[in-house]
């Protein structure tokens, strides 16, 4: 076997706020993490569905990106996830 190629490996500290809320049409359980890795962008993971996204102000503003990145076919749901996290990003 041979040997492993790292293209990095880090350790680093970050913060991560734990939040759950109910919308009109469905209930999201988020992780989001804090970390300087990304550039000022957030670590943002669904916990009901297993897809995560990093996320910055300008992500946001793309139409179609939350919707694409959290697999979320209902306009309405995409709104109230992208208008949550443009509280907090």
């Amino acid at each position: 076997m041979s040997e492993r190629f790292f293209l990095y490996d880090d350790e680093e500290e970050t913060n991560t706020r734990f939040v759950s809320f109910m919308g009109e049409a469905q209930r999201f359980d988020l992780a989001i993490t804090t970390t300087s890795r990304h550039y000022g962008k957030k670590l943002v993971l669904d916990m009901q569905s297993n897809r995560f996204a990093i996320l910055g102000s300008d992500d946001l503003e793309t139409e179609g990106y939350i919707e694409r990145a959290f697999d979320i076919s209902d306009e309405e749901e995409g709104n109230e996830l992208r208008n949550f996290l443009l509280e907090i990003i």
